[in-house]
This record gives C-alpha cells, sequence and structure tokens, in this order.
C-alpha cells in the first residue's frame, strides 16, 4: 500500500475544473477566472459562471437573477419548524435541519436529471439567505421579513436580516462576502459532499453533508472564532499581552494559517480593504485596529523573527466586515454557507456528470 499521508496532505484525488489555487503564489481562480477580477461583479453572475461554468451575458444574468427572486420565499410549514429550534446554539444547526426540511417541499427532490438539479440549485441558492435570515427573526420571536427583490443577493439579505436598506457600500461588502466564500476547491465541506454526491444521493442530501462539515471550528466555525477573539480582546491596548500569551501557551489564534496557503489568501487582502472602507464610513477603526495590530505582531514574531510563513487567511478580515455590518458571531457559519452553496452544487454537478465512487482505503495498524 502506498504510503498513507495524515489528513490527506497533498493528495490529489479527482480533476476538476471549478476551481485552480496556488498555495505559493497565493493565486485563487474561479473557473480560470482570478478572485481580485470576480470581487466586483455580482453574486449572481459568481454563482451563474460556477454552476453552469461561464461567465453570463447580459440576458443570461438577467434570467438567472430572476429565477433566484422569484424562488426566495419559503412557507409557512417551514417557518413553523424554525420556530421549534434552539435559539441558543450556533445557528448553522438550524440551517441544517431547515434544508432538509426544504427537501421535503421540493417536488424535484429525488428527481436525479440534469434540469432537475439545475431547477433545484437555483432554489437552494434562492432560499439559502431567506432561511439564515428568517432563522435571525425567529430567535426574537418575529415574523421573517419579506424579501425584497428591488435589491442584490446580498443587499436583500441585509435587508430581511436587520429591516433596514444597506448602504451602498455594505452592499457591495456584502456581496463580496458571498463571493469569497463561494468555492475553494477541496476544502473539507466540498470533498465531504462530493463523497455524498459519488453515491448518487440527491442534491440536497449533498449540501447537508456540506454544512455539517462547515460546522467545524478548523473550517467554516473559524469566522465565528475570530469574531469572538476580538470581543475577548476588546481594545487595542490589549492586543499584545493578548497575542503574547496566546503565543507563550502555544494557543492557536483564530484566523491564521492555512492548509495550502503558504503565503497571503488573495482573499484576505479583499475582506481587509472592506474593513478599513467599512471603519471609515462607520466612523469607527477600532475593530479594523485591533485586526491590523493583530496582524502586524504575528508577522513579526513569525516572518521577521522565525522565517516562518504565517498570515491572515480568510476568517480573519471577514470577520472584521461582519462586525462592521453588525451581523451576530452565532450566524457566521451560516452567512459563509449562503455564499459556498453555489460552489457546492458546482461539484455535486461535476461529480454526477464523471461519477466514480470516492472509497479510499486506511492504513490498519
Amino acid at each position: 500500500m502506498e504510503e498513507m499521508k495524515k489528513g490527506l496532505e497533498g493528495v490529489v484525488a479527482l480533476d476538476t475544473k471549478i476551481s485552480f489555487i496556488d498555495g505559493i503564489q497565493g493565486i485563487l481562480m474561479y473557473r480560470g477566472i482570478k478572485i481580485e477580477d470576480l470581487a466586483d461583479l455580482s453574486y449572481d453572475a459568481v454563482s451563474y459562471l460556477l454552476i453552469n461554468g461561464n461567465i453570463p451575458n447580459e440576458t443570461e444574468l438577467f434570467e438567472y437573477s430572476q429565477e433566484i427572486k422569484k424562488n426566495r420565499q419559503i412557507n409557512g410549514k417551514q417557518i413553523e419548524v424554525l420556530n421549534e429550534f434552539d435559539f441558543g446554539i450556533e445557528a448553522l444547526d438550524g440551517l441544517r435541519t431547515a434544508i432538509s426540511c426544504t427537501a421535503h417541499f421540493d417536488l424535484e427532490n429525488n428527481h436525479h436529471s440534469p434540469d432537475a438539479n439545475k431547477n433545484k440549485s437555483i432554489r437552494l441558492v434562492a432560499k439559502f439567505p431567506t432561511i439564515v435570515a428568517a432563522l435571525h427573526q425567529a430567535s426574537f420571536g418575529q415574523e421573517p421579513i419579506e424579501p425584497n427583490d428591488e435589491l442584490s443577493h446580498g443587499a436583500n439579505f441585509l435587508y430581511m436580516l436587520t429591516g433596514r436598506i444597506p448602504t451602498e457600500l455594505e452592499a457591495e461588502a456584502m456581496e463580496k462576502d458571498l463571493i469569497l466564500s463561494a468555492e475553494h476547491e477541496l476544502n473539507p465541506s466540498t470533498f465531504a459532499l462530493r463523497i455524498a454526491a459519488s453515491t448518487l444521493s440527491d442534491l440536497y442530501s449533498a449540501v447537508i453533508c456540506g454544512l455539517c462539515t462547515l460546522k467545524g471550528p478548523l473550517h467554516g466555525g473559524a469566522r465565528k472564532g475570530v469574531m469572538d477573539m476580538l470581543d475577548e480582546v476588546g481594545t487595542i491596548e490589549n492586543v499584545q499581552s493578548y497575542v503574547l500569551d496566546k503565543l507563550e501557551k502555544k494557543e492557536k489564534i483564530m484566523g491564521f494559517g492555512h492548509r495550502v496557503y503558504k503565503t497571503y489568501d488573495p482573499r484576505a487582502r479583499i475582506y481587509k480593504d472592506v474593513a478599513r472602507r467599512l471603519s471609515i464610513e462607520k466612523g469607527d477603526s477600532s475593530w479594523f485596529d485591533m485586526a491590523e495590530e493583530i496582524e502586524r505582531i504575528l508577522y513579526h514574531e513569525f516572518v521577521e523573527i522565525r522565517g516562518k510563513p504565517l498570515y491572515p487567511n480568510v476568517d480573519f478580515y471577514s470577520a472584521v466586515v461582519y462586525k462592521y455590518l453588525d451581523i451576530p458571531a452565532e450566524l457566521a457559519t451560516s452567512i459563509f454557507a449562503i455564499g459556498r452553496v453555489s460552489g457546492w452544487i458546482a461539484h455535486c454537478m461535476e461529480q454526477y456528470a464523471d461519477n466514480r465512487v470516492i472509497r479510499p482505503r486506511a492504513h490498519f495498524v
């Protein structure tokens, strides 16, 4: 048997046309297009690109966006289920259950044709934001806020979350967040759902498998961990003692380091710029200043002193963006899933199109 790689590190499991990562150069591409060039598009355009394989033309984008808007609503029975949840727990638990419930109302759930899967993909992309926002409202005993079809995917989510039309920059920040979260090759949740899809399980089941995996603090849950860390630090005056104490105890500092990137995560650069601009619009630089100081100290301790690469990952400055958007920490992982669902769907479609059940071997010891 070949040498075992713990955590499958460095193991190439399959071919894909969906995304490309160069961890040395700090490059991320969706369908061959750099993330820096995609970040200024709409989420709908990037979602279409991931699922269909090409940047949509004007007509294709309009029709796709209209289909998403037509499918944003959730029904009364789904809302009843949301009201039964335990709201003292991570919101992703509620989202996972709600998506499972949603599958029961989809007449094409157990139809596996390409057309049926395309229809289900639109419904999943459309309903994820509505469900997360409805979960938030239900936690306060409130009815869901109806979707606003005049707003983009990101802006509409913020509206359903707060009941307030977001500013232009807030809407841009949310749209960019969903784009930057949409896809990242064979991360744990994507690999998990590709295994599910390889058994020819349905699209909803595969996506739920992705949700369960995303919840972990070493994957999607890290964003909430950064938000909690910023609350714990409190002020910029506490940053140095907090960071050095963590290093002395050999404890992990959330939002730094990556299995693939050995340089600056390209998504983190975009998030950092958005966080800086939001701090100016809000007239409060405290969250951004704290984050930048944490980054400065860790760069000094690891890169300059030890010669070891340690840079912010996607979770670090995205957490700062969420602080400025007044997003509760318990929603962070679920909002990550709102963006990631398009990438998950793309991987399911790719797996279905050229399938062989994923079944590795174990090394008995």
